[in-house]
């Protein structure tokens, strides 16, 4: 009697947890996630690089580009180099191949996986920063490289992601000697007959580079970055920020909730996670500028954040493996990559590591 009489009342309790689940995700609620991390083979630049253009063309991984210290650290009075080699990756647990250059050594600049090819746009080398855009493909065994139109002017330590058939740009700086971060937003629209680059009206805050770009939910979304200006020497100095900022197509800008620390450079664009959420790992807080000494720096922070596009809610999901910046993301079939960049203040690492994930 008593077993019959607990059944109606376990199917109650089970029939509540299910419909609290979907209400919660009705509302838009986040839900546990689990982060599966594993390391891929290293890239062949024993170093590592920093913001390389990155992505997917006909299931190959490509990379190309990035800047490092090869020598010596910037403190031992190092020059910073910047690469031209492009690497590619048939496979996950495959070996990379050195397959050719860019048209000319460059980092710092967007980089979009489309049907095409992997279009790169921006970026700079030791003299400069360009407007230039590029697609780079891989077809029958051969690297191929197209020229598209260029941005309306320089621009590197911008961020970028791509919403439906459109590239969208936003900020960065325009010459390396600049003391103000543009504000800036570009798109362009692989679905025009001729597609150009175009200027829209830019997001209500703060100018800024090396923020965090996200699609999700139909909408482009603005995140973090450093905003610029000069110090009493004439030297760039960072403002580090914490706003963000949410762009939907022909209705504009809203200011969404600040994220809670600066994640400043972090891998970009955000990794996205079921149809609402989006992770952002790592970054830059602004807590140990100029740390000293320079040898002895503990790395980024580790802090992985999920962002609720329908909560407007910041939540932190874990910790990474390692800390990195100015490292960029690629979706390469069921996992995120996040490639190479910076663990510490002019150290970089040849490690991809990739993310895999499930409610």
């Amino acid at each position: 009697m008593l077993r019959r009489q607990t059944w109606p009342v376990a199917l109650l309790a089970c029939l509540f947890v299910i419909h609290f689940a979907e209400t919660r995700a009705e509302a838009g609620e986040p839900t546990a996630i689990q982060l599966n991390w594993q390391k891929l083979n290293p890239l062949p630049n024993v170093h590592g690089v920093a913001a390389p253009f990155a992505g997917v063309h006909n299931s190959a991984l490509i990379v190309a580009g990035g800047a490092n210290f090869p020598e010596k650290m910037p403190w031992e009075g190092g020059k910073k180099v910047w690469h031209d080699r492009v690497w590619l990756l048939d496979q996950p647990a495959g070996a990379w191949r050195d397959v050719g250059t860019l048209p000319q050594p460059l980092a710092y600049g967007v980089s979009i996986s489309t049907p095409d090819g992997v279009i790169c746009i921006g970026g700079s080398n030791d003299e400069r920063h360009f407007a230039d855009v590029f697609e780079v493909s891989w077809r029958n065994g051969k690297l191929e490289t197209k020229t598209l139109p260029p941005l309306p002017h320089p621009v590197a330590n911008a961020c970028g992601a791509m919403l439906g058939t459109t590239i969208l740009v936003a900020g960065g700086t325009e010459t390396p000697t600049s003391i103000t971060a543009l504000k800036t937003f570009f798109t362009f629209d692989f679905a025009d007959p001729k597609p150009v680059w175009k200027t829209l009206e830019p997001w209500p805050g703060p100018a800024r580079m090396l923020a965090v770009a996200a699609v999700q939910d139909g909408s482009f979304w603005l995140i973090s970055g450093a905003d610029i200006s000069a110090d009493n020497s004439g030297k760039p100095k960072r403002r580090y920020l914490t706003d963000a900022y949410r762009f939907r197509p022909n209705a504009g800008w809203t200011r969404v909730a600040d994220v809670p620390r600066a994640v400043v450079a972090a891998p970009s664009p955000a990794i996205e996670t079921g149809t609402k959420q989006f992770l952002i790992v790592g970054g830059d807080d602004g807590t140990k500028v100029d740390f000293q000494p320079p040898d002895q720096h503990p790395g980024f922070s580790r802090t992985v954040l999920m962002y609720d596009t329908i909560a407007n809610t910041w939540t932190s999901v874990g910790q990474a493996p390692v800390s990195r910046v100015t490292a960029p993301t690629v979706k390469w079939a069921d996992q995120w990559l996040i490639i190479s960049g910076e663990q510490k203040p002019g150290v970089r690492s040849p490690d991809v590591w990739s993310l895999r994930f499930k409610d």
